[in-house]
């Protein structure tokens, strides 16, 4: 019997794939046999990246494609090029996302705060969208995005990170009600704190640790190979009847 969480055949194109999380979830779907597109702002990161899963999993299991979210040429080119030398996208994974400010909202530019909401949900949206179509035709399509659990609830130090976080599960719920008759699932993802680059500021301090190691109800912070079953199993048979759904990785901290 093939397994629920079987892969074969699918293609995958993971933005900010060539570290954390979006890693992670690249290499785990690998495993399960999808092609997966590494994709990041640097070529080299991405390339380096592809040469470890193809080592592991055979040549051709991925290809690295760098391109800027922030960028909606590159983002075409982006599915340009899968469509061209790997082949249709069944799976779509929007994990890459930024957040320059740190601090209450009163202090942040408009600049950042737009280059939060631009990056943050904006990419998504045109990602998405340049994809869906093949999806549609196909009648078979996983969208996933990685949030954070961030966006339900408020902070005095990455607000409008928290607020772009909350637009991406939005996001999902309408697109499931707009594409989920065509068989096009789309989810979110959202993680409490996992020691990645991305979120360094926030874990990589003494105090903060003992703190929250003090009293998170698991006693630590995640790691990013334990959001990669959440996207596999979204991505999958397994999860073919979860639609405009949120689902929580953070080991009990919103609770």
């Amino acid at each position: 019997m093939t397994s629920l969480f079987d892969l074969s055949g699918k293609v995958a194109v993971i933005t900010g794939s060539s570290r954390g999380i979006g890693r992670a979830i690249a290499e785990q779907m690998a495993v399960q046999g999808a092609r997966v597109v590494i994709s990041s702002r640097k070529q080299d990161a991405c390339d380096a990246v592809a040469a470890e899963i193809n080592a592991a999993h055979g040549a051709g299991t991925a290809t690295a494609i760098a391109a800027s979210i922030s960028s909606k040429p590159a983002l075409e080119e982006l599915v340009a090029r899968t469509r061209g030398e790997v082949g249709e996208v069944d799976i779509v994974v929007c994990n890459a996302a930024s957040n320059p400010h740190y601090g209450p909202m009163s202090t942040i530019t408009d600049e950042a705060f737009r280059k939060v909401l631009d990056n943050n949900v904006l990419s998504n949206h045109w990602l998405i969208q340049m994809v869906l179509p093949g999806m549609i035709e196909r009648k078979d399509g996983a969208i996933i995005v990685v949030s954070s659990i961030g966006g339900l609830r408020g902070s005095e130090s990455i607000g409008t990170y928290c607020i772009s976080k909350a637009a991406d599960m939005q996001l999902v719920r309408n697109l499931a009600v707009e594409v989920g008759r065509h068989n096009v699932r789309a989810n979110c993802i959202a993680p409490g704190l996992i020691k990645t680059d991305m979120a360094r500021a926030l874990w990589d301090n003494p105090e903060n640790m003992e703190r929250y190691n003090t009293s998170h109800p698991m006693r630590r912070i995640g790691e990013p190979i334990e959001l990669a079953g959440a996207a596999v199993f979204l991505a999958s048979k397994a999860g073919s009847y979860v639609n405009g759904q949120t689902i929580v990785v953070d080991g009990g901290s919103t609770i």
